[in-house]
């Protein structure tokens, strides 16, 4: 096969990827661009539209987003948004609905109070719950299993529409790569193609694939997930981290249970999401908690047990760090709880008994009987070991080699966050290529 040169080659058709090949096609000057994604189809892991919380987290009901995070995230969420105007998908796969975060306790009430008051000036849409209030928006919350109120204060903090809180991201993904390819410029989309090396001759890369296709690339983007560390570590960058995936499952109901989106406070000593209550979207709005945190010992979820765990060694990078990080992580009490029970949350029998006694912290009158496990939900996010610091790093990371290639790993919010993230990295290439990106216009349609 005749060799393919492009000037960028994004690796991974994920809602990261994609949302790098929509940027690139329609914000800057580059003409020519191809994305090479393992699987047969685009968002087939953790931008699938049942692998993931489906939500636009915009930091009004994250409760673990400092007031500084939640104004960066906002502006990204707010992204997503006008393209789904922009494209048509509001109402389709981007929803309106309602959504909240719920305190339990005196102590919970408290902290939602000063949240709510420090947060109403960035998002102004945000009302403030009194249990009253709740009983008539969302009456499963404060309703008990005998019909009465619970016991303990509630309080939340949301707005009940005309906020656009829901998405399908594997829809998303889609639609995202079908505008790139309709600017008509050279904008290639290569399936089954499992890129296996990315070796640099010159200035050019050549990416090596399984079905041996003949790509190079002037400027290669990595946006694909626990793989992007691990590719990094092939080439011999970001040796001085190490990547634990942390699975993500959910329980599924038959029935309606709640209006929109209802999120807990988060435990700040946890660096895994809190369990949440929401109607799925592909489910007919059938109510779905989670998700789960299950620490797990390969890079993709239900694919390729014995080669995932493979790579899953590699990646871990394990050594003297890599332990002391996990020992400081375990030897916490708190964290060490949540852990295990969340890994029993994954064994038949006892499972739904187990979950369902945290679920009910936010529908009290949920029975075990009333919740299933939802077989072939949830993904992987990869959770970054930063052995320098000897930590567990939240949020994205990046490494920016400086030499024409970069390699994204995008735990929560990164489905958010891909335009964004996606401006970030295309400013980044016009720079290396002596390209021009087109402020303008992006701000127009992105931004204002």
């Amino acid at each position: 096969m005749k060799e393919k040169h492009y000037e960028v080659v994004v690796v991974g058709g994920g809602i990261s990827g994609a949302a790098a090949l929509y940027t690139l096609a329609q914000y800057t000057d580059i003409k020519s661009m191809a994305i090479v994604e393992k699987y047969s189809g685009l968002a087939t892991l953790n931008s699938k539209g049942t692998a993931n919380s489906q939500t636009i987290h915009c930091g009004d009901i994250e409760t673990n987003y400092t007031f500084e995070k939640a104004k960066i995230v906002s502006k990204k969420a707010n992204m997503i948004v006008k393209y789904g105007l922009m494209h048509g998908l509001n109402e389709k796969v981007m929803i309106q609905g309602q959504k909240m975060a719920i305190g339990v306790g005196d102590e919970e009430c408290e902290y939602i109070k000063k949240r709510y008051e420090e947060f109403k000036s960035l998002y102004p849409y945000l009302e403030f719950f009194e249990k009253d209030k709740l009983r008539e928006i969302e009456p499963k919350i404060i309703i008990d299993e005998n019909g009465n109120d619970r016991p303990e204060n509630v309080v939340g903090m949301g707005c009940v529409g005309g906020q656009y809180t829901t998405v399908d991201y594997g829809g998303f993904t889609n639609s995202l790569v079908e505008s790139a390819i309709a600017t008509k410029k050279e904008c290639d989309v290569y399936l089954n193609s499992q890129v296996t090396s990315i070796t640099k001759v010159g200035s050019k890369f050549y990416i090596g694939t399984q079905n041996e296709l003949s790509i190079s690339a002037d400027f290669v983007l990595v946006d694909a997930g626990a793989h992007s560390l691990f590719l990094a570590h092939s080439m011999g960058y970001g040796l001085d981290m190490g990547c634990l995936p942390v699975a993500g499952s959910f329980y599924l109901t038959k029935q309606k249970l709640l209006t929109g989106k209802v999120y807990m406070v988060q435990n700040p000593k946890l660096p895994f999401a809190a369990l949440h209550g929401d109607p799925d979207l592909l489910a007919d709005g059938c109510t779905r908690f989670g998700p789960t945190a299950l620490a797990l010992p390969k890079l993709e979820r239900y694919h390729g047990t014995w080669v995932s765990f493979k790579e899953f060694l590699s990646t871990l990078k394990l050594d003297g760090d890599i332990i002391k990080i996990l020992f400081d992580l375990f030897k916490d009490g708190e964290i060490r709880n949540y852990i295990l029970r969340n890994f029993m949350f994954e064994l038949p029998i006892i499972d739904r008994d187990l979950f369902v006694k945290d679920a009910r912290k936010i529908v009290p009158s949920l029975k075990a009987s009333d919740i299933y496990y939802a077989h072939g939900f949830g993904g992987v996010r990869p959770q970054v070991l930063n052995k320098t610091q000897k930590k567990l790093m939240l949020g994205e990371a990046s490494i920016n080699t400086g030499e024409g290639i970069v390699f994204n790993m995008t735990p929560s919010p990164g489905a958010t966050s891909c335009l964004g993230n996606a401006e970030r990295d295309a400013r980044l290439i016009c720079e290396y290529l002596g390209k021009n990106f087109d402020e303008e216009k992006f701000n127009k349609e992105l931004i204002d």
